[in-house]
């Protein structure tokens, strides 16, 4: 079943890709207590993920902060490693938190997995965003197939 607005996120672990290498978190550490926008993707150093959905939530960061967004976090199903590498690459280290999903555990509970297989990914996430308050999801933009519109930053802002 697909999470909807008015759910609680499901907990799961995840690695947060930091500086100093991977750290170990859960979802209730990262949602808990704060309003988060959470964007997840299919895959880090890919098209659309790398050209458009990082950078507009880097040049919309301190829109979205200032809208009461306490932290942004980006989500895929890739291994801390190189959501680490692409954070450096994207020069997002400071404006997000780059959530490892490797094994889809999430993404999974979540209801948001896609099967990449035809191009080589495996099983991944769907491309959408949302705002967590508390762990409670108050506004989610699933996208269709392929894709890019109501995942992007501009959206959410426009929606929050």
């Amino acid at each position: 079943m697909t999470i909807k607005v008015g759910d609680k996120l499901p907990e799961a672990s995840l690695m947060i890709a930091t500086p100093e290498g991977p750290q170990a978190t859960t979802t209730s550490e990262v949602f808990g207590g704060k309003t988060v926008a959470l964007f997840a993707l299919p895959g880090a150093f890919t098209p659309t993920c790398s050209a458009k959905h990082v950078p507009g939530f880097k040049a919309h960061a301190d829109e979205l902060k200032a809208k009461g967004v306490d932290q942004i976090a980006c989500l895929s199903v890739n291994d801390a490693f190189v959501m680490k590498a692409w954070a450096k690459d994207q020069g997002v280290e400071s404006e997000m938190i780059m959530l490892a999903d490797g094994n889809g555990d999430f993404t999974k509970a979540v209801g948001l997995e896609m099967d990449g297989s035809k191009f080589g990914l495996g099983s991944r996430s769907q491309r959408y965003s949302l705002i967590a308050k508390d762990g409670v999801v108050t506004q989610l933009n699933i996208e269709q197939g392929g894709e890019f519109k109501v995942s992007s930053a501009e959206y959410l802002l426009e929606h929050l």
